[in-house]
Formats: C-alpha cells, sequence, structure tokens
C-alpha cells in the first residue's frame, strides 16, 4: 500500500523527505543522500513502462495512474511515495483510491512565501510565479524532454491541490504545516511518526535517537553544504545554461515580509486571503 508525502511545489515536501528517509532507512538516523532513493515519486515514467501510453500527449499516462500503482502494490508492502499531483481525476481517471493508498502526510505551506522559491525553481518572475499558483489547468513534467510528458503531473492552482487532499475521506491524512515543520521540528516531526505507525498499524514507539540524528543532520545549512560539495538529486538544469539551479535557496530567510514592498504584500494577502483565513495563517 502507498503512504503518500504530498504538497504543492515547494512546500517541504524535500525536507520531510529527507527526514523520513533517513528514521526509515537508516540504522541511526543519520543522513546520506543515496537514503532519498526509498521514496520515490510518482507519477514517474519509470511506472508506466509496460503501459501503452502516448509520451507526446500531456494527460495519457493518467489512463494508467491506478494500474501502476495496482503493479507497485503487488508485493503488499508499504511504501511511501512523493506527489504533488493534485487529489482528483482527468477524465474520469482517478489519481488514486483507498484499494491502492493506506495514508497520506501533505505538508501546506503559507503562499505568500512559495513564490519566491517558485520564483527561483522555475526561472521566473514574482508575477509569473504567482500566475503559476493561480493556474487551475497548471501541471508540470520534464521540460527537459522534448514530445515527452511521461513525468506529467497536474498540479492545478495552489487552493485547489491543498483543498484536493485535506477535503477527501478514502483513506487517513495528516496536515502539516511547514512552517511549524521548520519553528518545532522535533514535536512536529514526533507526529508524523506517531501517525505514520498508527496508520500502518505498527504502532512502534518513536526511536527519539533517531530521530534526533535525523532532524540534525538534515537542517537547511547541512543540507545546504551537502548540496554544494556533492550535488542534490533533485536539482534541475536550468532553461538558460547548462547549470543545475540550486535546490536550496533561501531557507528560513525566505520571509515574504522582509522580500516584498508594502503594495505588493498587500495584494498576495487580499489574493489568498479566504485561504490563509483557513489554514489560520492571517
Amino acid at each position: 500500500m502507498i503512504f503518500w508525502i504530498a504538497s504543492y511545489p515547494k512546500s517541504g515536501n524535500t525536507w520531510l523527505r529527507v527526514l523520513l528517509s533517513a528514521y526509515y532507512y537508516s540504522q541511526n538516523g543519520l543522513f546520506q543522500q543515496k537514503l532519498l532513493k526509498n521514496i520515490g515519486q510518482f507519477p514517474e515514467k519509470i511506472y508506466f513502462e509496460n503501459f501503452n501510453y502516448n509520451p507526446k500527449v500531456v494527460t495519457d499516462t493518467s489512463r494508467y495512474w491506478i494500474k501502476a500503482q495496482e503493479k507497485i502494490n503487488k508485493d503488499k508492502k508499504i511504501k511511501f511515495f512523493k506527489t504533488h499531483n493534485i487529489l482528483g481525476a482527468i477524465n474520469n481517471h482517478k489519481f488514486t483510491n483507498k484499494e491502492n493508498s493506506i495514508g497520506a502526510i501533505y505538508v501546506v505551506r503559507d503562499p505568500r512565501n512559495i513564490i519566491t522559491s517558485l520564483k527561483n525553481h522555475f526561472e521566473l518572475n514574482h508575477d509569473e510565479a504567482l500566475k503559476f499558483m493561480l493556474n487551475e489547468k497548471k501541471f508540470i513534467h520534464d521540460f527537459h524532454l522534448k514530445n515527452d510528458y511521461s513525468d506529467f503531473q497536474f498540479i492545478s492552482s495552489w487552493e485547489k491541490n491543498y483543498q484536493s487532499w485535506i477535503n477527501q475521506n478514502n483513506f487517513s491524512i495528516k496536515i502539516i504545516k511547514y512552517e511549524d515543520l521548520n519553528n518545532k521540528t522535533f514535536e512536529t516531526f514526533i507526529e508524523i511518526i506517531e501517525f505514520i505507525e498508527k496508520v500502518v498499524g505498527t504502532k512502534k514507539k518513536v526511536d527519539n535517537k533517531k530521530l534526533k540524528n535525523a532532524i540534525n543532520t538534515t537542517t537547511f545549512d547541512k543540507m545546504k553544504i551537502l548540496e554544494k560539495n556533492q550535488g542534490f538529486s533533485e536539482s534541475v538544469l536550468s532553461k538558460k545554461d547548462p547549470k543545475k539551479i540550486p535546490f536550496f535557496y533561501l531557507g528560513p530567510k525566505n520571509d515574504w515580509r522582509n522580500i516584498f514592498d508594502e503594495e505588493y504584500k498587500k495584494k498576495l494577502t487580499s489574493i489568498f486571503k479566504a485561504n490563509l483565513q483557513e489554514l489560520n495563517y492571517l
């Protein structure tokens, strides 16, 4: 069964996966980059290789979302998967169902802080990043592959994305704020581990030593140094030159209140006001 680590892009999904990979896939909780391979991404090209789809058609892999998950789940083991996909359907093809999914953690982040991260990662300006977030038809894929949408993910708008996950009742889900993971890392990570253990039915006690090691070896500063020295598997090539865009960008310094001018701050707060109130960001 699949346990989803879900979020809108640039909301803290990778950091949570780094923490989980260190906790669940090492003996001592010390993070090494190779551990991250234990938590793959879905949808991704490798899971559709044996299906007859047209890679030139943007949405065609959606026909095999469920069948690919059934194949993944044949061994009946618990597996973590990252996704940015909306929890919905395309042309009546559901992203997942309760037969293939056992639970999920959804990481939500103040949308006013996502803009700067999107701007860096996708090489946009602020207004382009905002338009990106508001686009209900938005999808992402490996833009370096021409006429190949095999890695297509339908993310929709930031609002539709988080609402699709938190308003479902097919499987257990826990909503985590990026800000809590950042400001109360130990307490929040304990909650996450306890939730996972309860959902999968093992109910193992939290290993505090492993948990502390996972946290201490995956701080933003340490991950930034790791990327500088080793590179990082999830950084992407620039559209403008052959260099990779740094994945670990501003971290704790990414604060919309210190980045935008007053007029733009008011604009963002006005646009996302209902969502900010719903999520207690105001």
